[in-house]
């Protein structure tokens, strides 16, 4: 069920909300979603911009906010040319959703240090048990004279972070700001930001998503439908990189990347979900035209909502050819993507986890296609909820 923007503990304050043209031209806005409920939410913000006398409308779905817990956004508008743009006031839904605060914590002393230039180094921490992937942190740039400069985020990857670790972060605020920096504020480490895509192809959409610190837009197919081209811009000093994730339509593409019609080395590889990625560093102060060629013609059949190693694995487990905890490891990936999630799941240590062997019965059912995904996902959250399965 959705909520609207009238629910006092779901806002975007009027003072961290603020558009400006970035260092490019594109018209940028900026703000700082604050949830102030006892529940995880996933946002909706719909973003209008009178643009001369048209009036300019975009949605953006946030990344979901853990309880009381304030984490900013980004959005661009390409299309806006005049001089002063109206940015109306943002219309805030959202939907209850499960997601446990992200175990990083900046550390907060005399080495998160903001420079003179106006970027901003420091340090964070995974205060958890488990393996954090690819995380990032956001902040709002505030000036003396406006409130809000930008909301900016860490532009060096960061692979992973393990339990206890602490690593070095950097901050920039776009190239575009002039005003001198005053302060860094609602530091926000976040684990899915990644855009989502879509582009015509072969008659109909194929929607893919890229995670980057560079920006990426214009995105269209040739007419052979073999080649996507998109328009790409790193702002920054420092180099960044970029990781476009790409639904398989046989799953025998083998990709090539340009930049300018030069050719950049690239990694391609496949996830547990069964998607491409294509993935490659993004030198400083750089923009272009990328084009990424191999696709193959048509568009990508319906992936499963469980992934096939998963499958897999349980017909390895029924025959007991793997152990219990390497099944439970499938199980517990299934949460860790938010394909099942419960309310309040402990998170426990693997030598803790347990499975009942009359179990195998449901998951026999399900690998002989007796039963749905629906179905064997529902059994699942259901054994995990009444801690039959503890994962």
């Amino acid at each position: 069920m959705f909520f609207p923007v009238a629910h006092a503990d779901v806002f975007i304050p009027d003072s961290e909300y603020s558009g400006y043209y970035d260092y490019e031209g594109i018209y940028t806005v900026v703000g700082n979603v604050k949830n102030q409920n006892d529940f995880a939410l996933i946002p909706t913000i719909t973003i209008s911009v009178i643009d001369d006398e048209t009036k300019i409308t975009k949605t953006l779905n946030h990344v979901p906010i853990p309880p009381m817990t304030d984490i900013p956004f980004k959005l661009k508008f390409p299309e806006i040319n005049s001089k002063n743009p109206d940015l109306l006031k943002a219309e805030l839904k959202y939907v209850k959703t499960e997601k446990s605060l992200i175990p990083i914590q900046i550390i907060y002393d005399k080495t998160l240090i903001t420079h003179d230039d106006g970027h901003v180094t420091g340090r964070i921490k995974n205060i958890g048990n488990q393996t954090v992937y690819d995380p990032k942190i956001f902040a709002i740039v505030h000036g003396y004279e406006k409130y809000i400069l930008d909301v900016a985020q860490n532009i060096e990857r960061i692979e992973k972070i393990e339990p206890g670790e602490i690593l070095n972060f950097t901050i920039y605020p776009d190239p575009s700001v002039s005003e001198p920096v005053r302060f860094y504020s609602c530091f926000a480490p976040v684990d899915t930001t990644v855009i989502p895509v879509t582009a015509k192809k072969d008659g109909g959409d194929y929607d893919f998503r890229y995670d980057s610190g560079a920006w990426y837009s214009a995105a269209k197919f040739d007419e052979t439908g073999t080649t996507l081209s998109i328009k790409g811009y790193n702002s920054y000093p420092l180099e960044t990189y970029a990781n476009f994730e790409l639904p398989p339509i046989s799953g025998d593409e083998k990709f090539s990347v340009t930049l300018n019609d030069e050719p950049v080395e690239f990694i391609q590889s496949i996830d547990e979900m069964g998607f491409w990625h294509v993935a490659f560093k993004v030198g400083p102060t750089s923009q272009g035209v990328l084009k990424i060629s191999g696709f193959e013609k048509g568009l990508p059949p319906e992936l499963p909502k469980i992934p096939q190693w998963i499958k897999v694995n349980t017909e390895w487990w029924i025959t007991n050819q793997i152990s219990d905890l390497e099944f439970l490891e499938g199980i517990d990936f299934l949460f860790e993507k938010q394909i099942i999630s419960v309310p309040e799941r402990d998170v426990i240590s693997e030598s803790q986890w347990k499975i009942p062997q009359w179990v195998k019965v449901s998951a026999e059912w399900w690998q002989e296609e007796k039963i749905s995904d629906d179905d064997f996902l529902n059994i699942i959250k259901n054994l995990v909820q009444r801690k039959i399965i503890v994962v």
